[in-house]
């Protein structure tokens, strides 16, 4: 039963790799879509913004951005914890060697 289901596995995922590399534009050849022209036109007189990467990351990608800002803190915040707590262990078993 475990090797049809990893056969079975193995087969969506080659076929999902095959239809993805037949449809993949050649290298060094850009998309002409109009993102790019909607970004680079849209910047100065929607946002008034001069930066169309500022006016990407902070307008269009906002929440994004924010996100990406709390996952940071978060991460940031749980590693100085377990290293406070760390030291704090450390403390209390020098004292109590003593």
């Amino acid at each position: 039963m475990r090797k049809s289901i990893a056969i079975v596995a193995f087969l969506v995922i080659f076929a999902f790799l095959a239809g993805a590399a037949v449809e993949m534009r050649p290298f060094g050849e850009p998309d002409q879509s109009a993102m790019d022209d909607h970004f680079l036109g849209d910047t100065q007189e929607r946002h008034q913004v001069n930066n169309v990467v500022t006016a990407v990351l902070f307008d269009y990608r906002g929440l994004d951005t924010l996100g990406e800002a709390t996952i940071l803190f978060s991460a940031v915040s749980g590693v100085l914890t377990v290293l406070r707590e760390i030291k704090k262990d450390e403390k209390e078993e020098e004292v109590a060697t003593k």
